[in-house]
């Protein structure tokens, strides 16, 4: 899967209602019925949902025809992490180098002129 192919994925996990179905699917397949089961809206609307993340690729549906469960594409999930994780070790290594220059610009700063005490002539 490319960098082109995770935009429909992210895309998808845009939606709090997809997000939280991906988190139920990670405990295991579940039908349509069983996925709607705890929402207020109808069984049409978490279809629409499931479909929209099949055709991300992070939902696949079985061949059990009676059941059609839908299942968890977990490989999908480890390429997005593999992505973010690149981009969040620059982000970090970045951080580190602020840091360090930060610490060592401290290190370089005069100290400051002490406050006269009070009922002390300045």
């Amino acid at each position: 899967m490319d960098h082109d192919a995770l935009s429909p994925v992210f895309a998808a996990l845009a939606d709090p209602t997809r997000r939280d179905l991906i988190a139920r699917l990670a405990d295991g397949d579940a039908t349509v019925g069983e996925l709607a089961a705890p929402y207020d809206v109808s069984v049409q609307a978490i279809s629409k949902h499931l479909r929209v993340l099949e055709d991300s690729g992070l939902v696949s549906r079985t061949s059990d025809a009676v059941r059609a469960p839908r299942h968890l594409e977990a490989e999908v999930l480890s390429l997005m992490t593999t992505w973010i994780e690149r981009y969040q070790a620059t982000a970090e290594a970045r951080f580190r180098r602020l840091d360090a220059l930060l610490e060592s610009q401290t290190d370089q700063t005069p100290p400051t002129a002490a406050a006269p005490e009070k009922g002390t002539p300045s």
